[in-house]
């Protein structure tokens, strides 16, 4: 199973960070690989998203998010055409600072075989840039 997990402090409150991480369906405007997300079904703190995605080849899954207003978005794969097994969480707490401090884990496991080194580009690689790319939303989005 391929992982990658980053702990990184953003220049917003923990709930204004929650408020981007749970609006999937502007992911594509500042993520550049989802082409769109979502919600298919909202169950109130457990929302079906699907996500259409573009990384090295385009795809296609659903995740239950599972959510915790403000600390805490949990997911676990519905399904896909090319993850067996997708997992991971933001968990957000507030720093010295006041400020988000938001920690990142992911976990996938595919249903093809996929080498080594292009699972760990496919989910760890990606991880600087989506980090770099939130960044830049709350800077857009809240000064």
């Amino acid at each position: 199973m391929a992982s990658a997990s980053t702990t990184e402090d953003f220049d917003c409150t923990v709930e204004q960070f929650y408020s981007l991480i749970t609006d999937y369906s502007n992911y594509s405007e500042f993520l550049k690989e989802v082409k769109k997300a979502k919600v298919v079904e909202d169950r109130g703190d457990e929302k079906l998203v699907q996500f259409d995605i573009s990384l090295i080849k385009s795809f296609s899954y659903r995740l239950v998010m599972d959510e915790t207003r403000p600390t805490t978005v949990k997911w676990k794969l519905d399904s896909g055409d090319v993850f067996k097994e997708s997992n991971g969480y933001w968990k957000l707490e507030e720093n010295e600072q006041g400020k988000c401090r938001a920690h990142y884990s992911v976990e996938a496991k595919f249903k093809v075989f996929v080498p080594g080194p292009i699972a760990k580009a496919l989910v760890e690689v990606n991880l600087p840039n989506m980090i770099s790319a939130y960044h830049k939303r709350v800077a857009e989005v809240y000064g």
